[in-house]
């Protein structure tokens, strides 16, 4: 068992580059840290598809995806219903036949799934994966804190992420605007016309050529000044 402070995961999620990063850096840790757990990874519904985003080094193949197909399994039940569901011993359990035929092939003989509550998403599960049946029992309290601070931590890097993207946005609109008052400013110089008419003109001509308004703008200022405006990324 690892002896790390209590911030662990508030100092990874400070230095993780993104939510990806973060949440393979949570799966290595909850190995490292939860005693019995031989593996681990984070499933999250997207599209109203559960996916793994992230797994441990060590991850079975397979082994998740197993249960996404059968629609059956201890991450799929914990990810739709919001309760903990463990398998002490898959050589004596009787639920998710399919999966537990599966998850022995591959030496996994115990299953601790416990959902994570992540703002804006349907359904989220840490999965803990044990070798040898049993060994999960005493470390359940355990991995319970772990998959409440996991939450916390994730959350706020989803806020970040949605953050950095809604700030995207807004610079993507910006300087789609701009381009296009400056293709108008040029078209009002050459063919003597105010405003409203020269983007009369130029929506006219990008429904003519089934070229989206900004491109167009984008391709006229570019001729005109020699040099492409700016974009996104610079």
């Amino acid at each position: 068992m690892n002896s790390e402070t209590p911030d662990t995961l508030d100092r990874a999620m400070a230095r993780s580059g993104g939510l990806d990063t973060l949440l393979r850096d949570l799966a290595d840790r909850a190995v490292h840290e939860i005693p019995g757990t031989v593996a681990c990874s984070v499933t999250v519904r997207r599209a109203d598809r559960l996916l793994t985003l992230a797994g441990s080094g060590g991850l079975p193949g397979g082994l998740d995806q197993r249960q996404y197909e059968n629609g059956s399994g201890p991450c799929v039940d914990a990810a739709a219903s919001g309760r903990e569901r463990y398998a002490a011993d898959l050589a004596r359990e009787t639920r998710w036949p399919e999966y537990r035929t599966y998850a022995l092939s591959v030496g996994v003989r115990s299953v601790l799934a416990l959902p994570l509550d992540i703002e804006g998403e349907t359904g989220a599960a840490l999965n803990l994966y044990a070798a040898e049946p049993g060994v999960l029992d005493a470390a359940r309290e355990q991995a319970r804190n772990f998959a409440a601070r996991a939450s916390d931590a994730v959350n706020v890097a989803v806020h970040i992420e949605r953050e950095h993207q809604s700030a995207a946005d807004v610079r993507v609109a910006l300087l789609s605007r701009s381009v296009i008052d400056q293709a108008i400013g040029i078209l009002m110089a050459r063919e003597r016309v105010d405003a409203r008419n020269a983007l009369e003109r130029l929506r006219r001509a990008s429904q003519d050529r089934n070229v989206k308004l900004r491109d167009l703008c984008t391709d006229l200022v570019t001729r005109v000044g020699g040099t492409p405006p700016p974009t996104a990324d610079r």
